[in-house]
């Protein structure tokens, strides 16, 4: 077991840095060090508008989102098995030629990618904290503590969305079933104790009194959910043929108005019958979004005049911006090397699929807006999210390609990334305060996004493509 699991540690370091190299690899946990430090220091200027216990519980809870984004290992069980690392002859692939189970190589890479982004996200944020602490008067004390949380806040989410997604593979029935459960627990929990639902994240509580039973249940929280999701993980099916009708040509018919309708009714079909298939975009993109949106509707109590609906529309923009990661997730070019097509002609395909589940997005504004008690809003907020998402994406392109989800752990590319991006963001939401309708200047992302669109075709037509 563990000869295995430090195998795997081996394997995805050498994956990385074949990609990237040792340094561009190792150096992305310093830059987050380095924002955390920043981040710190001028933290002290916006106790004003948001309180110490405020910070401290969001803090938390984006951790426990950041374990949710990357927890829905039941969605691609078989397809991590197959389709990820079918070309390569990697050791998650070992189950075919030695003996060891499944189930223990599934373990044993939850065990591993949660290793890697506890050392790559949670472990440099709080070293960034503990150098500022003397500066800003927190008693260092508290900086092991904080450790100790954030990482429990981040396992609590992996393991509850991994056994959700779990359940979701299973049963859809199951899954609503099991979400109205928890939300009844978390309900009648708050109610008993007298707290918010908010207040009830096992590892913010034991930030704030630690005490033996805090700490008690939030391990519970992230052993049982994992044991389960572990035990019934649907790895093998019955040796059966799947069929299906074919679907192709018509769905080809249907998408004639883009010129790449082929290549989007290919990646419809992975989409659908791929392992999670709309699962997907449930647990990697619906659940931030949630978090942002209530993480605004607290934001609104501090901050006066911060229009809900707008910065929402902003952030919507470039969250959405990560469904590209899914369409292009197990999508390699060396599928495409046999056919007359470049590098930039499958990116303009993506682009059509991409913008097509964006409309999940736009829906998603819809809601925000009539809920929001400001529809009128509506006619700014929709082309401010539609011009952010098109230069997030555009961004994306330019500096990842087809392989977005490896690239960003690039340092020398996650910088001049989060460069083009954090800026734009920034400077939206704070002409959107003093007035909503000034965000309306995001249409200038649209040529500035469309310039870097086709400066990334160009340089991606003249890279070589990786073949695994």
């Amino acid at each position: 077991m563990l000869d295995l699991f430090v195998a795997m540690v081996r394997e995805e370091w050498r994956v990385h840095t074949s990609l990237f190299g040792n340094f561009g690899f190792a150096l992305f946990p310093f830059l987050l060090l380095f924002f955390s430090f920043a981040g710190a220091l001028i933290w002290p200027l916006f106790t004003d508008v948001m309180p110490t216990h405020q910070a401290v519980l969001l803090t938390h809870y984006s951790f426990a989102l950041a374990g949710a984004s990357v927890g829905a290992f039941g969605l691609f069980g078989r397809e991590v098995m197959n389709r990820r690392f079918g070309q390569a002859s990697l050791i998650a692939y070992s189950s075919r030629s030695l003996p060891i189970s499944e189930q223990s190589i599934l373990l044993n890479f939850v065990l591993k990618d949660t290793v890697y982004y506890l050392f790559f996200w949670v472990f440099p944020f709080v070293a960034g904290v503990g150098l500022a602490a003397p500066l800003i008067g927190i008693a260092f004390t508290y900086i092991p503590l904080l450790l100790v949380t954030l990482s429990l806040s981040f396992l609590v989410g992996l393991s509850f969305v991994f056994l959700l997604s779990t359940i979701y593979v299973h049963s859809f029935r199951a899954l609503v079933i099991a979400v109205l459960i928890i939300i009844v627990a978390a309900v009648s929990t708050a109610h008993l104790v007298g707290t918010g639902i908010a207040e009830l994240l096992p590892p913010l509580l034991f930030f704030t009194a630690p005490t033996l039973l805090s700490l008690l249940v939030s391990v519970l929280l992230i052993v049982v959910p994992i044991a389960i999701s572990v035990r019934f993980l649907k790895i093998e099916f019955k040796d059966t043929t799947r069929r299906f009708t074919s679907a192709f040509t018509p769905l080809t018919a249907r998408l004639r108005w883009s010129s790449y309708a082929h290549f989007v009714a290919k990646d419809a079909l992975d989409l659908s019958r791929s392992e999670g298939g709309v699962g997907k975009i449930v647990f990697s993109f619906l659940l931030p979004v949630l978090f942002i949106w209530l993480a605004l509707f607290v934001l609104g109590r501090f901050i006066p005049g911060i229009s809900f609906l707008m910065v929402f529309a902003i952030l919507l923009g470039v969250i959405s911006s990560t469904i590209y990661n899914w369409v292009t997730e197990f999508d390699l070019f060396a599928s495409y090397t046999f056919l007359p097509v470049r590098v930039s002609t499958v990116i303009k395909a993506k682009l059509h699929s991409y913008f097509l589940l964006n409309l999940v997005s736009a829906a998603i504004l819809l809601g925000a807006g009539i809920s929001s008690g400001e529809p009128v809003l509506l006619i700014a907020a929709f082309p401010t999210f539609a011009a952010v998402s098109f230069y997030a994406v555009a961004v994306t392109i330019y500096f990842t390609g087809l392989s977005p989800t490896l690239m960003l752990y690039n340092a020398r590319v996650y910088i001049p990334y989060l460069a083009l991006i954090a800026p734009v963001l920034l400077l939206l939401i704070f002409l959107s305060l003093p007035n909503p309708w000034f965000a309306l200047s995001s249409i200038l992302c649209i040529p500035a996004g469309g310039f870097l669109l086709h400066l990334g075709l160009v340089r991606w037509d003249r890279k070589e493509q990786q073949s695994f």
